[in-house]
């Protein structure tokens, strides 16, 4: 586990936060901001899976 993984599950997980208070407000940016969070932190999780696979 990896700095990258930590960082992009923590982005993940705010991004979820952030879109479901956006839906809940009717705020559609937040939404969109929500969800750009959410898949960025899925690439950084992604990308630290992929550095930990390969050190091994």
């Amino acid at each position: 586990m990896n700095k990258d993984r930590i960082d992009g599950a923590a982005k993940q997980a705010k991004g979820a936060v952030e879109a479901a208070t956006g839906k809940l407000l009717g705020d559609a940016k937040l939404v969109a901001d929500g969800k750009h969070d959410e898949a960025s932190g899925k690439l950084q999780n992604a990308l630290g899976g992929l550095k930990d696979s390969l050190k091994q």
